[in-house]
Formats: structure tokens, sequence, C-alpha cells
């Protein structure tokens, strides 16, 4: 159980990792579908090194209005995961708009290691986005976003075809305890709503993002890849903060009565 959590943390941040838990030959293949329940951990992990990263900024006095802390938390955010999963936002950018609907196609596209201009524009929106969120979020919302993300590429990963045929991503898919995913998808939810409070609202629009993202990738490649996990993941990200960033706004005028 302890090396599925390493294995978790290895794909989906830049940590170090202990070389007594490094994927090797001899790992059997239960062991990476237990990795993926881990994903959620992975995101309060990272989701605890951004506060951490916003409390220390808070004690410096910038002249910026929270600009320069919201971008300092935002690269430290693309460090720790590595840009992997903005990569994955960028190949399936590329192959959406260059597959024409084609399945195949956009299979292919998405192996390509170059970037086109729908992967740049896209990434350029994504990371726009997030940094304009950092400025005003609370810090409840900066520990949610990137556990709540991982949460539903968890999900996304236990009930959707892996089409990709070959690599880790495929025997994980194959070996998920799904029972025990809908046990973590719970406790994730409570510990969502235990946080957000009257804006648990707000988790309704997020999941269905996440279900029309799924539908999408099921009549486009019918399932997912490892870069359409790493798309949906940041999409996800990024929804999070908008939608509560909204809420917020929109119970101002309220609370000022």
């Amino acid at each position: 159980m302890i090396k599925a959590f390493f294995i978790a943390m290895g794909l989906l941040t830049r940590i170090p990792v202990p070389k007594l838990f490094h994927i090797n030959e001899n790992d059997s293949e239960t062991l990476y579908g237990w990795s993926v329940l881990f994903y959620p951990l992975v995101g309060l992990l990272i989701g605890g090194v951004l506060i951490l990263v916003s409390w220390v900024l808070s004690f410096l006095t910038l002249p910026s209005h929270g600009l320069i802390e919201a971008g300092i938390i935002l690269l430290v955010w693309v460090l720790i995961t590595g840009a992997l999963h903005l990569d994955g936002l960028a190949d399936s950018a590329d192959a959406w708009l260059g597959g024409y609907g084609d399945r195949q196609r956009t299979l292919d596209i998405m192996k390509d290691p170059y970037s086109g201009p729908a992967a740049v524009v896209v990434l350029v929106l994504v990371l726009l986005l997030k940094f304009s969120s950092l400025v005003v979020i609370d810090w409840q919302v900066l520990l949610l976003a990137p556990v709540l993300a991982r949460t539903i590429v968890m999900l996304l990963l236990a009930t959707t075809p892996y089409v990709r045929e070959g690599g880790m991503g495929e025997i994980a898919v194959k070996n998920i305890a799904k029972y025990s995913v809908m046990i973590i998808f719970l406790l994730v939810l409570i510990f969502s709503v235990v946080l957000l409070k009257q804006k648990s609202i707000a988790l309704i629009f997020i999941f269905l993002v996440a279900a029309l993202l799924r539908r999408l990738m099921l009549k486009r490649i019918n399932g997912t890849t490892g870069d359409t996990a790493g798309a949906m993941l940041e999409v996800m990200e990024v929804t999070i903060l908008l939608v509560l960033v909204a809420i917020s706004d929109f119970e101002m005028p309220h609370q000022a009565l």
C-alpha cells in the first residue's frame, strides 16, 4: 500500500521518491491499480504545499495587491507537477481540433510530441484563469482544488475504458478496485462539504462539467488516455477555482445586508 502511494506521487508530481519505492519489473499489476486510489491523497499533499507557500508569502509586504503572490503560487503549482498534466492538456487540445471528429486521427495527433496553435492558446488561457483566481481565493479552495480534480480523474479511470494499449496506464485501469474508489469518493465528498459549507452547492456544477468532459471523450475516442486524463485534471482544477470564486462574489452583496 505504501509503495502504491509513492507510485501515485511519482506519477502525479515531481517530488523525489525514495529508490526503495521506485517502479520495477517485479511489481504486481494490482499495485498499479491501487496507486490510482491514492490520487486524492497526492492532491491533498499538493494543496498543503500551496497553502504553506501562501502562508509564507503572507508575511511579506509586496505592493502588488496579491498579483505577485498569485504568480509565485502558480509557479510552485506548475513546478510540483512538472507540467505533466499541462502537457496532456496541450496534446488533447491539438488532437480535438486537428482530429476533425475522427477517432484514430485524434489518437495519432495526441502521440505527436509537437504543440500546435490550439495547444498554446489553451495553455495560456488555463494558466491565465488559474492566476486570476489565485489572487482572490480562500485557503479552503486552494487546498480543495488539487484534491477534487484528482478525485475526478480517479473516477474517470475507474469508469471509462482506457483506449491506449500498453503501458502502466492500461494496467492500472484494469486493476482498479472500484468498490474502494466509491468509498474514497464519498470521503472526499464529505471532506469537500465540510470545507465549503454553504458553498457546497458548487459541487453539483463541478461534477456536471466533469461528466460533460467524460462524455466528450467517449464520443470522440470511445474512452480515455493518459493525455485526456491529464487534460481533465487541468480543466477541473481551473473549473473548481472559477466556480468557487464566482460563488464567493455572488454571496458578497447578501452578506453586506
